[in-house]
């Protein structure tokens, strides 16, 4: 037994007999047979304890008035007892009509018939004792042997499932470093693949810009031709100093290019310059963004005053204000009942998952697809205005969370900025929504400031605000856009001149266009009647892009026809239908060499 101190020991064997512990050194087998010697000890001395008397009896009679003799009760039970006691009531005057009875032994007196009984019965007692001491002994040492047997099948379970668990993960760390590296060699080729394409748009954006400048010196030239060297020098610095009707004032052509030239007050028509203390607010623009202060804060003021800003870059500005009508937000789209907002949210979720779906599956850069979006007019910006209320009328929650967290995260680099007005950056004043906390504490804030009027005792805007940078912890105090009245009408906008990527001439983007989205939808070349579709939409693949071979595994992630690629399996079928029309050579199991007179007579096309 294992003991868990010296004294507990010593307690235990203090309390266990030299019997009990020379039986728990006994083996199972010869603790059997001593349980069985000791009850059968037991059950026999008890079967001999059960039969005969232990001591002798004398019976008798007595004599009744007619001389008759009665020898036992009227309930049948014969006089008796012993011989002590026979012997004491002699002495204390027994009555002469007790007599013995003649009947029974010899006069009276009968014989003990088990004089050894109280020692047998003390002998079947001592019997079961101690057979039921041993067994309680064995009933202890199994209680404790099967803590152990437990112990050790628990073990010997864990160490099977441990085992078990480590194949499994070896076998997911295979699979696992497999897909990584497959994926790694997918990204490889179509990073490459983009590489290309933006190389080719470069190459062809610097062609347009040099063909420009030969075209304007084209011009110079046929304007000058015939004049002298002096002459020309005369024509240019007239034009330097001539006054144009985007100029004004005292400004010349030579003037705005001279960066010593000064705007001043005293000329007269000249436009005072200002301390530009509110440029901090083109960052509300781009960016989606969380507005929120207490009451008189003029954090609505400064969500119209970005509104407007939005309007003028450019942006397809859209309102959502319950607490207001469209008398307050005239020239620009609002909705204010709670059926149109959430009609509003839904359809701004879905156009944002749809953008996203189409950006993904496309090769274009990011410059490159917002340049898109905007050239398509596709710029778009929400403003929500009191927010903290939206997820009490709105019951979709689903809907919320999802709009929310598309919002902050997905809704910049598609061109569709979301600003939010609240009373606190709280995840509860966010449309109710759980589990916005890091996006909340990442994103572009401002906090506008209020004071409470020591007059009036209403609260009212201090002018100022804390501004948080996109994932930046500092606060920065900023002044907010002075305005003498709450802007209503936002219909005097000037037209858009922000364009927020670099341009991209249209002939370049259609092409790109076409290139990503109507694969196989105009035939650069004469169709070939024995290929089929997707075959003949290949061909014009390879040969638009001036290729004279083809691995699959270059051409797998950039060739879609309407926006379907297509599996090794596949694209290995179409190679060997072009190998069949002779269109092509295998060069191994997955590299086929374009004919020469395929490749070079779409060079001749372009």
């Amino acid at each position: 037994m294992n003991y868990l101190s010296e004294k507990h020991k010593q307690l235990s064997e203090s309390q266990q007999s030299g019997l009990m512990k020379w039986f728990g050194q006994l083996p199972m087998d010869k603790k059997a047979v001593a349980i069985g010697l000791s009850l059968t000890v037991g059950i026999s001395s008890a079967a001999m304890a059960w039969q005969g008397t232990s001591s002798d009896r004398i019976y008798f009679c007595l004599k009744t008035p007619q001389k008759t003799l009665t020898c036992s009760d009227k309930n049948g039970r014969p006089f008796r007892m012993t011989p002590f006691y026979w012997s004491q009531w002699k002495s204390d005057g027994m009555p002469r009509q007790v007599v013995r009875d003649p009947a029974m032994g010899v006069n009276g007196l009968v014989k003990a018939t088990n004089p050894y009984k109280p020692f047998w019965g003390f002998g079947g007692f001592l019997g079961f004792a101690l057979a039921g001491w041993m067994l309680r002994h064995c009933q202890n040492e199994e209680k404790q042997r099967a803590v152990f047997e437990d112990i050790a099948q628990k073990r010997d379970a864990a160490k099977a499932e441990m085992a078990a668990r480590s194949q499994m993960l070896e076998s997911y760390r295979d699979v696992a470093i497999a897909e990584v590296q497959l994926q790694a060699d997918l990204d490889l080729i179509a990073n490459d693949r983009t590489v290309d394409i933006t190389k080719a748009e470069i190459y062809a954006h610097t062609e347009i810009e040099v063909t420009q400048m030969e075209a304007t010196d084209a011009i110079f030239e046929a304007q000058t031709a015939g004049m002298t060297e002096q002459q020309k020098a005369d024509y240019i610095k007239q034009l330097r100093e001539m006054k144009t009707p985007y100029l004004q004032g005292s400004q010349t052509l030579a003037g705005t290019i001279d960066p010593n030239d000064k705007v001043t007050g005293s000329e007269p028509g000249a436009i005072a310059p200002q301390d530009n203390k509110t440029a901090w607010v083109q960052n509300l623009i781009k960016q989606t963004a969380l507005i929120w202060g207490n009451q008189g804060g003029g954090k609505s003021w400064l969500a119209r005053y970005v509104a407007k800003q939005k309007k003028q870059t450019g942006y397809r500005v859209v309102v959502l204000d319950p607490d207001s009508n469209r008398a307050e937000w005239r020239g620009i789209e609002s909705y204010h009942s709670w059926e149109d907002i959430e009609q509003q949210i839904r359809d701004y979720v879905s156009e944002l998952e749809s953008r996203l779906k189409t950006f993904n599956n496309s090769s274009l850069s990011e410059e490159q697809w917002r340049q898109k979006l905007w050239s398509e007019g596709k710029a778009l910006s929400l403003i929500c205005e009191e927010v903290t209320s939206y997820g009490d009328f709105i019951k979709d929650a689903e809907l919320l969370e999802k709009f929310g967290k598309l919002a902050l995260t997905k809704s910049r680099k598609q061109e569709m900025p979301l600003t939010v007005v609240a009373h606190n950056n709280t995840q509860t004043c966010l449309f109710g929504i759980k589990g916005l906390h890091n996006l909340v504490s990442k994103m572009l804030q401002v906090e506008c400031l209020a004071e409470v009027d020591p007059v009036t005792l209403q609260p009212k805007s201090t002018g100022f605000a804390k501004v948080k940078l996109d994932s930046s912890n500092e606060w920065i105090l900023v002044e907010l856009p002075k305005m003498t009245a709450k802007i209503s009408d936002f219909g005097d906008t000037v037209p858009a001149e922000f364009n927020p990527n670099p341009p991209i001439d249209k002939a370049t983007l259609e092409r790109i266009y076409e290139l990503e989205f109507n694969l196989g939808s105009k035939a650069e070349i004469s169709p070939t009647p024995s290929l089929t579709p997707n075959a003949q939409s290949l061909l014009q693949y390879l040969q638009r892009t001036g290729r004279t071979s083809a691995v699959i595994q270059e051409i797998q992630p950039n060739f879609k026809v309407k926006g379907q690629r297509f599996s090794s399996e596949e694209l290995k079928r179409l190679f060997n239908e072009l190998v069949e029309n002779s269109l092509a050579v295998w060069l191994d199991a997955n590299t086929i060499e374009i004919s020469p007179n395929q490749t070079g007579g779409q060079s001749g096309q372009d």
